[in-house]
């Protein structure tokens, strides 16, 4: 008698896809005006620009998703929260794959990595940049004290170096290179913090329910903030860029 098949473990749903796609496309709009903050999408596109001219790859077929400013050459665009990353695509098509921002909030986040692997020719390079362990330390001392007593699970959890290293290994990429690097941005208000994240796509999408945000809780982050300024009155804030770099 033939034993009936193996369940395929559930991936844990951490992130809510209908909520990040919203983030993503109302992103996009924000980048359409001129006030939009886009700082990391430019930041984060010069590396990768210089990381493939000091490797002098050249890709004849390319796929890039994240890339709001345009300052990557690529055969084929991809929108975050259009583009489902967690499941199969295209075998062997590209000679890079580049994901600006995105891959911090993805569920399946090994099966992912196994689908953009799969999707490499041989030889092929995958470059992924998003916020890592370190980022965003001024926002989430705010949070905490704003909530008190009672914490919630406001911000999103992020991979670090180690955690990174090990899931490239585990997609079965035959070269790995993790690294980091940190942006300081100086902000004068806490709105300013919020509409810069809101600017990039980096406002919440985690399936669990907070409590809302109420006036009280806003006076009690205002003030968070303003026991953080510096002399010249502003706080900093830091974003530590994780890379992800990958040969098939």
């Amino acid at each position: 008698m033939s034993k009936p098949p193996t369940p395929k473990p559930q991936v844990p749903q951490i992130f809510d896809r209908k909520a990040a796609a919203a983030k993503w496309a109302r992103a996009r709009a924000l980048q359409s005006g001129q006030d939009a903050a886009s700082y990391l999408y430019t930041t984060i596109a010069q590396d990768i620009a210089d990381r493939l001219d000091f490797m002098r790859f050249e890709a004849e077929t390319s796929l890039i998703m994240g890339d709001e400013t345009g300052g990557l050459n690529a055969t084929t665009r991809a929108q975050l929260g259009d583009f489902d990353v967690e499941v199969p695509g295209s075998f062997e098509q590209y000679d890079l794959i580049a994901h600006i921002l995105g891959l911090g909030t993805v569920n399946d986040l090994p099966g992912s990595l196994i689908h953009a692997r799969n999707g490499l020719k041989s030889g092929g390079l995958y470059i992924a940049a998003f916020p890592g362990v370190g980022s965003l330390p001024a926002l989430r001392q705010i949070a905490l004290q704003a909530d008190g007593e009672r914490p919630a699970a406001r911000m999103h959890p992020l991979v670090d170096n180690r955690a990174g290293t090990a899931l490239l290994e585990r997609a079965g990429f035959s070269r790995k290179v993790v690294d980091s690097f940190a942006l300081n941005v100086r902000f004068s208000s806490l709105h300013q913090l919020i509409s810069d994240l809101r600017d990039h796509g980096l406002t919440r999408s985690l399936k669990t329910e907070v409590p809302p945000v109420t006036r009280d809780w806003l006076r009690r982050a205002e003030a968070a903030f303003d026991s953080l300024r510096e002399e010249d009155g502003k706080v900093t804030e830091t974003f530590n860029i994780l890379v992800l770099t990958g040969w098939r």
